[in-house]
């Protein structure tokens, strides 16, 4: 593993080929053919990974091509009905669509299908793909980034090459574009070394859990959109759902659970499950057939929590950077304008005569953008909501009603969201039903939906910084909140006689969610890729 590795070189490397990534590189090349750039995507192919609710609200895509109906772009089901509702255990109410979440003019699609239809239009272009390679390793000359390693493959479980060994090649760049998504494992290294949450609040997030469904026809309407708030959670928990009528017959149906929860024994994907029986949500169901799962943590800070943007040799955009707007529930049009955005404070850098390491101009470009204006306007819905849901219900109705996101303040948000859990001792357990096997199902029969695979031979890319904190404080103080947080089954608890409980991780199982690096109370687990092209494999989510 110390044999050189290959190089090859670009103007820009982009790391992620999401919609932030692939857009920042289309935009580049409109504006600047003559540039070499490169995406490379740690899933199988592209849109693997991705997984959204998803409505795309298409203000970005319309600036990135004007013309896009006319180029078969995969958004064929206009939005034709919007409701929010207040939930009971028995009832549905309906309340008035908050205006952040109206959606007249958006499209309910497929994020992955989405994806592949950009990248198809990148590579038209001239831009270089390389899905199933998977950035571990960023590279710097002295406190310069210039550029990423892929990392190596055919790395057995004890560490030492297999036949299958192939050593990682180093892409050097200009400027490095960092679009890994939330919680991405290099950004998170570039935010230590640069400290670049240092002058921001500390990000928040939430984890979403989807299921696709092929429904009875007499059932469903395409485009009709439904949210809800309230049960099954409680009124000091922070979430919702979603359910989204699109084409074939297809239902997507998710749940969000904020990642600030206090209770350890909360499960989200449980929650989730408790929340399909619902007397207005289990008729649409049953009958149906699942066709899909996935879960992916959802950055949710907004612009009190966005980092420095820009650092020596490189930027972050999309989700690394945390711009979804959570008001919204949207986060594709947004990540796409913030690629937009550098792509076009990147053309200029690279055409000017400067040395300088960073481009300076794109936090500037973003605060001159719409998308700055967005994020402000709704920067007090989700901390409002520490009044709880009926104090948050009431004050987002004036700021966003009356106030217009004009507020004179900014609210703080609670802190980070590992912080937030309270000893086992202090809370109540929460005992979740069964599940039915109609509507309701369990963990590893919904990662089989998924399509997750990974290779067995190789090192687990969930760490431990500390194993024996594993039982020390997880276990003891906090009843091993990742066997009920990860959605995969991938965190475990054995029973040894001889040496007491043993935290197992079942690396196989990772949907790839990130949720155990944001959530753990001690942040003890570290996220790292995996092999290139491991992980889940979303085709139709």
């Amino acid at each position: 593993m110390t044999e050189p590795r290959e190089q090859m070189s670009y103007d820009v490397v982009v790391v992620g080929a999401g919609p932030a990534g692939l857009s920042c590189a289309i935009r580049l090349k409109q504006l600047a053919p003559e540039r070499s750039v490169c995406v490379i995507e740690k899933g199988a192919e592209v849109g693997a990974h991705l997984v959204s609710g998803a409505i795309l609200e298409p203000r970005a895509l319309d600036e990135l091509f004007p013309n896009w109906r006319a180029m078969d772009a995969p958004l064929r089901v206009p939005v034709t009905e919007d409701r929010f509702m207040f939930m009971t255990s028995a009832w549905a109410w309906r309340l008035p669509t908050p205006p952040t979440m109206r959606n007249h003019g958006n499209y309910v699609i497929s994020l992955s299908q989405f994806a592949r239809w950009l990248a198809t239009q990148a590579e038209a272009l001239g831009v270089e793909i390389y899905p199933g390679f998977a950035a571990g390793e960023i590279l710097y000359e002295q406190d310069r980034v210039v550029g990423v390693a892929t990392a190596d493959m055919g790395i057995g479980k004890n560490g030492a090459p297999t036949p299958r060994f192939t050593r990682g090649v180093e892409l050097r760049a200009a400027q490095t574009v960092f679009a890994e998504g939330c919680r991405g494992s290099l950004t998170k290294q570039l935010y230590a070394r640069y400290q670049l949450g240092a002058a921001a609040q500390p990000q928040t997030y939430g984890l979403g859990i989807k299921e696709v469904w092929e429904v009875d026809p007499a059932l469903h309407r395409p485009g009709a959109v439904m949210h809800t708030t309230g049960w099954p959670l409680d009124s000091q928990t922070y979430g919702g759902s979603w359910l989204y009528h699109w084409d074939n017959n297809m239902v997507s149906i998710g749940f969000v659970v904020g990642l600030d929860y206090r209770n350890p024994y909360l499960s989200p994907f449980e929650e989730f499950q408790r929340f399909k029986q619902h007397p207005s949500i289990r008729p649409l169901l049953v009958g149906g057939r699942r066709v899909a799962y996935a879960a992916r943590a959802l950055v949710e800070g907004g612009v009190q929590s966005l980092p420095q943007l820009s650092f020596p040799g490189g930027l972050l955009i999309g989700d690394a950077a945390g711009f979804m707007n959570v008001a919204k529930i949207k986060g594709n049009h947004t990540a796409m304008k913030s690629g937009m955005v550098a792509a076009e404070a990147l053309a200029a850098h690279l055409a000017s005569s400067s040395d300088a390491p960073e481009v300076a101009a794109y936090p500037e470009k973003l605060r001159a953008s719409w998308l700055w204006q967005e994020l402000v306007a709704v920067r007090n819905v989700r901390p409002a909501f520490r009044f709880g849901l009926f104090g948050a219900l009431l004050y987002n109705a004036v700021d966003q009603i009356l106030l217009r996101g004009r507020a004179p303040w900014t609210l703080k948000h609670h802190g980070a969201d590992h912080t937030r859990l309270q000893p086992a001792r202090d809370v109540h357990k929460i005992d979740y039903p069964k599940p039915d096997g109609v509507v309701s199902f369990d963990r590893l029969s919904s990662v089989f939906l998924s399509g997750t695979n990974h290779e067995e031979d190789q090192p687990a890319h969930l760490r431990l910084r500390d194993p024996a904190r594993a039982v020390a404080v997880n276990y003891e103080q906090y009843a091993s909140p990742e066997t009920r947080y990860c959605p995969a089954a991938v965190y475990e608890i054995v029973q040894e006689s001889a040496s007491g409980p043993k935290l197992v991780i079942n690396a196989q199982n990772c949907v790839h969610c990130k949720t155990c690096d944001i959530k753990d109370p001690t942040q003890n687990i570290d996220w790292t890729v995996p092999e290139g092209g491991g992980g889940p494999n979303y085709q139709v989510t």
